[in-house]
């Protein structure tokens, strides 16, 4: 398949411009002829949700919590970056664009890194109108602080909850067009399939997770907003819930999957304390700004932390990378990390992890300035592991966090599917192979305030959309289908649980194609998921029926995407024979063992074709151009 982009002409600072002025426009009263569906109500679902229903379209918004509230964009911590330059210290976005693309390492489109970049400052005037309580500095102005990536200010935080209270924002205003009868919302409702007629998105096949009624709803077009895949490592800091199954489905009714492999493995984690644990706890990446991260110098060193004198400590990223220092990228933070436990100098009981230490910052600031930025955070560490971190350093070690990869989308963030838009961490195209902290959250809103009111008008005003009735035979096929994968989960009646499976799929997944990759490793991992899903197939137990609640069958059909997206993962990994980001390939590194990119060979987005169950996907290349920022050897020393 040839993928056409749609990138606009002209100079990159222009190209948002020239698209909106090219793009058709919906006039007022007609938009009210149109219907959209919009699945998943984090920030960007919520926000695409509430501003396509305040323009005047028919919104039908579904989710698979209680409330759209319930959303995982709740759980982000540390921030939203903007290029506003509060601080005067130099941002501007420019540089947004440059450090998004190098934190990326170069394995993203620069068209759409930068349109991002020139959205973040509208994001935080609207989030503020909407009464989002950020910290502010002393005078009045919103506070800034550092993350990852970056040697200037451009974090916006409320706290250790700024997911919490921009969702609750956008809550807000898709409440009130759900009152002024804009937009219907559906709450227990999980997405099972895309119909697609004539070639376009037309509608989606939902289950009643309360009464187990499977449905259809038909629109004029469809927006999945429905977040990452990182569950496919059954230990992750996603939510219980969060799953690939929307995406997964779209993608088998013709939606590239691009870079599969790009995962991001966040450092700053409570470690896994036993085998009993369904979910891992990130704590903030801006707990960085002022805790110090170091373990012994000596192999095997099992003193307290108290105990190890200055001399005896490795602040290993101040060492290795001093323009940086604890502020360098996740995926280099969490490589160190790992290097410094397999060399036999972690700390803890399992030896996987290292230390988070706020000692310097307390004695510097004082205790009621580490209260007021991080409170929340230090309490949720106590609670968890009963440590005091104001007496004692955090533990922390990498875990699996957030997926670059997702659905292939175009500029417009148009999927392969005409009528079919991505939006947030469900689609691929600003991350590239590694997204910088407090990119998520304004990436989400970006898409759903600022992009898809434009994209999606356009779309309509040009496409030609003939009225289609429930009894369609594509309506009825696709109703059709995911009844008889109801009804196959439940007929199996074998001995092991789902959670057994999906557990056992992790592991595989977390040992050969999480942090680092080689090509043995991944060739075993593909073999094995697939001699475990045909065991799924024959052997798991899904209790219960499937008209009632029955999170069990939630679950089993969620599991078996993974499966395949597993295996599409880990084939991914084995043909990028190279090393950018959040992808290690053992075979491919500096001898400093940073990660060593192939430009000439894999400066391409890999976007996967489904070919159906048991062929190999088809690979088709959307190549990278790189005018702006040149291609170099990523450096943070």
């Amino acid at each position: 398949m040839e993928l056409d982009a749609k990138i606009p002409s002209g100079p990159i600072e222009k190209k948002w411009d020239k698209a909106k002025f090219d793009y058709k426009l919906v006039n007022p009263a007609n938009k009210r002829k149109y219907s959209v569906i919009v699945v998943g109500t984090g920030l960007a679902g919520g926000s695409a949700a509430a501003t396509l229903g305040e323009l005047g379209y028919n919104v039908k918004a579904f989710c698979f919590q209680d409330s759209p509230r319930r959303a995982h964009s709740i759980a982000a911590q540390g921030g939203i970056n903007a290029a506003k330059n509060y601080q005067n210290d130099g941002d501007s976005v420019y540089r947004l664009f440059y450090d998004t693309v190098k934190g990326g390492d170069y394995r993203a489109r620069e068209a759409n890194v930068y349109r991002l970049a020139q959205l973040s400052v509208n994001i935080i005037d609207q989030c503020v109108a909407q009464g989002v309580p950020f910290a502010r500095e002393y005078g009045g102005l919103l506070a800034n602080r550092s993350f990852g990536g970056a040697q200037v200010s451009r974090t916006f935080y409320a706290r250790g909850q700024t997911g919490q209270q921009l969702l609750l924002g956008c809550y807000q205003q898709l409440e009130r067009q759900i009152d002024a009868g804009r937009v219907q919302m559906y709450p227990r409702t999980e997405m099972l399939d895309v119909i697609v007629i004539d070639g376009k998105a037309r509608g989606i096949v939902v289950r009643d997770l309360i009464s187990g009624a499977i449905s259809s709803h038909l629109a004029d077009a469809v927006i999945l907003a429905t977040g990452g895949y990182g569950n496919v490592f059954y230990l992750s800091t996603n939510a219980k819930g969060s799953n690939v199954t929307a995406s997964w489905r779209a993608h088998k009714k013709g939606a590239l999957f691009a870079n599969p492999c790009f995962t991001q493995i966040h450092p700053t984690c409570i470690p896994v304390s036993g085998e009993y644990q369904s979910k891992l706890t990130l704590m903030s990446e801006s707990l960085r700004n002022d805790g110090r991260i170091w373990v012994p110098v000596k192999k095997g060193d099992k003193r307290p932390a108290s105990q190890i004198p200055e001399a005896e400590r490795d602040y290993y990223l101040e060492r290795r990378y001093p323009s940086f220092g604890n502020l360098v990228p996740r995926d280099v933070a969490s490589r160190a990390a790992k290097a410094a436990c397999d060399e036999g100098r972690g700390v803890g009981e399992t030896g996987l992890g290292v230390y988070l230490d706020f000692a310097d910052s307390i004695k510097r600031l004082g205790k009621k300035t580490i209260e007021e930025r991080y409170g929340n955070l230090f309490e949720m560490y106590d609670r968890i592991t009963g440590e005091d971190p104001y007496s004692v350093p955090m533990r922390i070690f990498p875990a699996i966090h957030y997926t670059m990869g997702g659905l292939w989308v175009d500029y417009n963030l148009q999927s392969t599917i005409p009528g079919l838009f991505v939006l947030g961490e469900a689609n691929f195209s600003d991350h590239g192979a590694n997204r910088l902290g407090a990119s998520a959250l304004m990436q989400g809103l970006a898409d759903g305030y600022f992009v898809i009111p434009y994209t999606l008008g356009n779309y309509l005003a040009s496409a030609k959309l003939d009225k289609v009735e429930a009894t369609h035979q594509e309506v009825k096929r696709s109703e059709q289908c995911t009844n008889e994968q109801v009804k196959r989960l439940l007929g199996i009646k074998g001995k092991r649980t789902v959670d057994s499976f999906h557990r056992e799929l992790g592991k595989l997944m977390w040992e050969y194609c999480g942090m680092a990759r080689n090509a043995k490793g991944l060739k075993f991992a593909g073999a094995k998921i697939a001699e475990l899903e045909q065991e799924f197939w024959q052997n798991v137990n899904v209790v219960g029926d499937g008209g009632e609640l029955n999170q069990s069958l939630e679950k089993a059909g969620r599991v078996a995407d993974f499966f395949e997206l597993g295996k599409l993962m880990c084939h991914d990994a084995l043909v990028r024979e190279e090393s950018c980001g959040g992808h290690f390939r053992e075979e491919y590194q500096t001898p400093e063992g940073e990660a060593l990119r192939r430009d000439d060979e894999f400066a391409y987005v890999s976007a996967w074709g489904y070919r159906g169950a048991g062929n190999q996907p088809e690979l088709n290349k959307e190549p990278l151009s790189f005018e702006y920022v040149h291609l170099a050897q990523r450096s943070y020393k």
